[in-house]
């Protein structure tokens, strides 16, 4: 049915998919909002889908735009929820900011003394090497994609190991990002059994990091095409051509291993 203009009325509510679609934003990210009490939906279906109306749709909006100045969802939605004022929420993202600069500057320090080292000729060791990379680059490319509970499980677990534990992670994640690396380096078939048993330890990884909770065929393919997307991953795997060999391994590796078949 066509309204007065001769456009489809305008719907009262959104699914959960049109929603995603369109913010952006994975069903995933929306459903972990839910649970944290930031966004809840409008209705729930019989079958239990959700659904959103406009007055979700307006506080998803404002929740985006304070996540793009980087505040935690906890003040989004204290700020939401409590009505906390511009100067209370601009104090908050200060103090975040300030804690950010305190990393750089300390990065920076490293990253200076390192370079004396080499400058001097005096060497230096492997923590010397990788003094100034920061692992936290793509935090929030994490959050957005795949909600706060992949980042934050991921942290948890880094954060209770031991010291020589979370050595022996970091060599694994250097191994086999430099097989990766190397295996698409040197052209091999995505489908090919090499490739696609070092896809098989890196879904196992990335379960790992995300505390041990498996990505889904969807969130695994997503995975996959950001490699591809941003520059910052693709560069981790040799530039764009490598990224792209890496994402059709991964996307056959998530079709013939985690969909569900019928």
């Amino acid at each position: 049915m066509l309204d007065r203009s001769g456009r489809p009325p305008v719907p009262e509510e959104w699914s959960i998919t049109d929603v995603a679609r369109a913010s952006g934003l994975t069903s995933r990210a929306l459903r972990h909002y839910e649970q944290i009490g930031l966004l809840h939906p409008s209705s729930l279906g019989s079958n239990g889908h959700r659904h959103y109306g406009e007055a979700q749709l307006s506080r998803l909006y404002r929740i985006l735009s304070l996540r793009d100045l980087d505040l935690p969802l906890e003040s989004i939605r204290l700020m939401l929820d409590e009505e906390l004022s511009m100067e209370e929420t601009m104090g908050a993202h200060l103090v975040e900011l300030q804690r950010r600069r305190a990393r750089t500057d300390a990065q920076i320090t490293r990253v200076q003394h390192a370079l004396e080292s080499f400058r001097k000729g005096t060497g230096m060791d492997i923590d010397d090497v990788f003094a100034g990379a920061d692992p936290t680059r793509f935090e929030t490319e994490v959050r957005r994609r795949w909600g706060d509970d992949a980042w934050e499980s991921g942290v948890c677990r880094h954060g209770s190991m031991t010291a020589e534990r979370q050595r022996s992670e970091e060599e694994r994640a250097r191994d086999l990002t430099a097989a990766l690396r190397d295996a698409a380096t040197q052209g091999e078939d995505p489908a090919g059994p090499r490739l696609q048993a070092l896809i098989a330890l890196h879904h196992r990884w990335v379960a790992d990091w995300w505390g041990g909770r498996d990505p889904d065929a969807d969130a695994y393919r997503g995975l996959a095409d950001l490699y591809v997307a941003d520059e910052r991953f693709s560069a981790v795997y040799g530039g764009p051509e490598n990224a792209e060999v890496l994402r059709a391994a991964m996307h056959l590796w998530a079709r013939e291993h985690l969909e569900v078949r019928g």
